[in-house]
């Protein structure tokens, strides 16, 4: 450690001969925290230092390495001194908790006190409760799942927010699945793969969303592993979101399946009409629009998905704005009755097969084709459903439309998904979903 300390003062005096105008400076009133013969963590004296240091972190300690040949992280903080008797707003600067939150990753928009609870997300609240209450012991990891929309992100981030204005000097970071895996490829190619590791095995909290994105990537998978080991064996809480069940989730290891599972696994619904009601409130508050209830009642009856809700909250809101003092009934019904012509004047039936081929990613050859495989034909026959249902094309041009022989293979699809949507939910929400973008 001495020796590194050494290298460490030898260098500083090097920048002030090189008569570095600002780095020198900056470095040389940083007060040194800990120093070992991997690591300098050190402290300034004000935001703005601070800002221009971390900044440059990988450019000094780069030319710390050109200087001494030894490989080094550093660490800034910021400690800005108080001194006795004078209280003055820049001395006694403290990062509020909008900063704490900026800096862990999380939205500023979800909370707790905007989160509605029914009961098809009350297992999953409950859940959250424990592991705010008791997090790295409750449930870990604390694994949520469910469609597009129903609340996954807004509950696991609610659950950081509580847990740093418990202890504001928690480490957490929140982390979208594609950013992990993008953030490691970055890593290596910079041979920085310890900074990558300080960065996330030493978290207090770690919440990353959509961890499917990881499966299939031999060395992400590996990395998180030991992650996810590092962060659980210290005591720390982990949260994983996915838009399905560790079981269902391909290419994924052993021993990651293993270790998802180890904890509480929690299927969040598609939002029931009560909460889609309650959500829509929710909303209109935040936003200060005058809202009657009846109103509320017909747009959480038209629009089943969470995100849909605001967009439609707003759509209707604008057209009210400037000629009447809240959304009533007649305001909502006029904006359906509108939304619906302009559906069916705009979109055609190649809209519908593209936005069907989209949703399941396959290929409009492939629905037109002969195949017979059954996940195509079931795929042809949502594409014939809606069609039908959401164009009012007859039979007859439904089936021309995707070169079928005769009316009576529509026919069949049209009663055969009528029939599943009543019992399968998890069909019914993705049909919402595909109606939805139509509009």
């Amino acid at each position: 450690m001495s020796s590194i300390s050494s290298y460490w003062d030898s260098f500083i005096e090097k920048l002030g001969k090189e008569n570095n105008p600002v780095l020198y400076p900056l470095l040389k009133q940083a007060k040194i925290e800990k120093i070992t013969n991997e690591e300098i963590s050190l402290s300034v004296g004000s935001s703005g230092a601070y800002d221009f240091l971390a900044k440059r972190t990988t450019e000094i300690e780069q030319r710390f390495f050109n200087f001494s040949q030894k490989k080094i992280y550093l660490e800034f903080s910021i400690k800005i001194p108080v001194k006795k008797n004078i209280a003055t707003p820049l001395l006694s600067f403290e990062p509020s908790i909008e900063d704490i939150f900026t800096r862990a990753g999380l939205n500023k928009k979800y909370n707790f006190d905007n989160f509605a609870v029914s009961t098809s997300n009350q297992v999953a609240y409950a859940a959250a409760q424990a592991v705010v209450n008791n997090p790295g012991s409750a449930y870990n990891p604390l694994f949520l799942y469910g469609g597009v929309g129903v609340g996954k992100t807004h509950i696991a981030q609610a659950v950081a927010k509580e847990i740093l204005k418990q202890d504001p000097n928690k480490k957490v970071y929140f982390c979208p699945g594609d950013n992990f895996t993008n953030e490691l490829i970055e890593s290596i190619r910079e041979k920085s793969t310890g900074r990558f590791r300080k960065k996330y095995r030493y978290l207090n909290l770690l919440i990353v969303d959509d961890i499917q994105f990881i499966a299939g990537k031999n060395a992400v998978q590996e990395e998180f592993f030991h992650t996810f080991n590092s962060i659980a064996s210290s005591g720390g809480q982990i949260i994983l979101t996915s838009d399905r069940p560790p079981s269902e989730i391909k290419n994924l290891e052993d021993r990651l399946h293993s270790r998802f599972l180890g904890g509480l696994t929690v299927d969040i619904q598609a939002p029931d009409f009560e909460l889609r009601s309650a959500i829509l409130l929710i909303k209109a508050k935040e936003k200060g629009i005058e809202i009657d209830i009846e109103a509320v009642k017909i747009i959480a009856e038209r629009v089943t998905d969470c995100r849909g809700l605001e967009g439609a909250l707003l759509s209707v809101y604008a057209k009210v704005l400037g000629i009447k003092e809240k959304i009533d009934l007649e305001a909502v019904e006029m904006f359906f009755s509108k939304s619906s012509e302009i559906k069916k004047k705009r979109v055609n039936p190649a809209d519908v097969i593209k936005t069907v081929c989209s949703f399941y990613n396959i290929k409009q050859s492939h629905l037109k084709g002969p195949s017979r495989a059954a996940s195509i034909a079931f795929y042809r026959q949502v594409t014939m459903y809606l069609l039908e249902k959401e164009l009012g094309l007859t039979l007859i041009e439904v089936a021309e439309m995707l070169n079928r022989r005769d009316h009576t293979t529509a026919l069949h699809a049209k009663q055969k998904i009528s029939n599943l949507i009543l019992r399968d939910s998890s069909l019914k929400k993705e049909i919402d979903i595909i109606t939805q973008s139509l509009l």
